[in-house]
């Protein structure tokens, strides 16, 4: 049977003996206050659950370009699909994220042209902060929303203009399938 030897202080790691040494003062050492960026966005963002080589699962999550005339492709980023939240109305999820940290996003973009004509692409990869992750990522709420009620005279107007069709009339006996 092996001896058991009493633990000696240069055994323990120098972060719990710090702790003890401010536990002993009396010093109750609390947590730091962790900063984090809540970003809300759609369920259509989201891509399938897959495998990565390490063994681990990730999401692909698409970033919807700011202007709606641009229409190369969207960039994107991977996450874990365990800090995926849905919302509770269903139809939208959201995600937090360290104020200070960074994620790596990936956009396509066209390298060149084949010699039979196709497109070649690449990927354009960057470090983007989180804050600035969030505006990307909620560029939908500052966008123009014009309301239909604003131009709700223009679309009378417009529905006016319009021919209107008629519409051949149904006797019972013609809808049912019924002749008398």
């Amino acid at each position: 049977m092996a001896e058991t030897k009493p633990i000696m202080p240069g055994d323990l790691p120098e972060w719990i003996q710090e702790a003890e040494r401010a536990m002993a003062n009396g010093e109750i050492p609390e947590p730091k206050e962790v900063k984090e960026v809540t970003i809300k966005f759609g369920k259509g963002l989201v891509g399938k659950p897959f495998t990565s080589k390490s063994g681990h699962e990730f999401v692909e999550v698409k970033i919807p370009n700011a202007d709606k005339e641009d229409h190369t492709p969207w960039a994107s980023f991977v996450i874990n699909p365990k800090m995926i939240h849905e919302n509770k109305f269903g139809n939208g999820v959201w995600m937090k994220l360290p104020e200070d940290g960074t994620t790596r996003i990936t956009k396509p973009v066209v390298a060149g042209t084949r010699e039979d004509g196709r497109k070649e692409w690449s990927k354009d990869v960057k470090e983007v902060p989180n804050t600035e992750l969030k505006e990307l990522m909620e560029v939908y709420k500052t966008r123009n929303k014009e309301s239909l009620l604003g131009n709700l005279e223009d679309k009378k107007k417009e529905s006016a203009r319009q021919p209107v069709k008629p519409k051949p009339e149904k006797t019972k006996a013609a809808s049912k399938g019924t002749e008398i």
